[in-house]
């Protein structure tokens, strides 16, 4: 099924959140290892007037992605090329979604004339970006950066 990506609007705030807070809670279990605190913690500004803040804001893109009509993906840039949120619906992971995201989130940055994106990734994601051309900025491993 085709992926479609574009902005996000107030709209899409039910859909969007309920997005990220699935894939956190159900996809990112090697970050957070189940411990509710600590997905509590996560989750907290995982809200829709969170979401409607994040499209106020001038120094960032949102962008969502559908599948035949639903919301399977979102994600946020800034305009400094730090990827802010790059996250997929559970029943979605492995189809392309996130992959359409990042690479929309990069043309952003292109566009903006940026010639490298920033992101601190998950432990679960970090094969992924790594994938897409990603490698370690610090000693962490988990801050990683591409050249575009």
């Amino acid at each position: 099924m085709k992926i479609v990506v574009r902005n996000g609007c107030d709209a899409d705030a039910p859909a969007a959140i309920d997005v990220l807070r699935k894939s956190i809670s159900e996809l990112c279990v090697p970050d957070h290892e189940g411990d509710a605190r600590e997905i509590a913690g996560w989750l907290s500004n995982k809200t829709q007037q969170a979401w409607c803040a994040w499209l106020a804001r001038s120094d960032a893109t949102v962008l969502v992605a559908e599948r035949a009509g639903e919301i399977v993906g979102v994600g946020m840039i800034d305009h400094h090329g730090t990827v802010l949120l790059n996250y997929v619906r559970p029943d979605a992971r492995f189809s392309g979604v996130s992959k359409a995201i990042l690479e929309s989130l990069e043309n952003v940055a292109v566009t903006a004339g940026l010639r490298e994106c920033v992101l601190e990734s998950t432990i679960t994601a970090r094969t992924f970006y790594e994938g897409c051309g990603y490698k370690p900025a610090n000693a962490t491993g988990l801050t990683l950066a591409k050249t575009l």
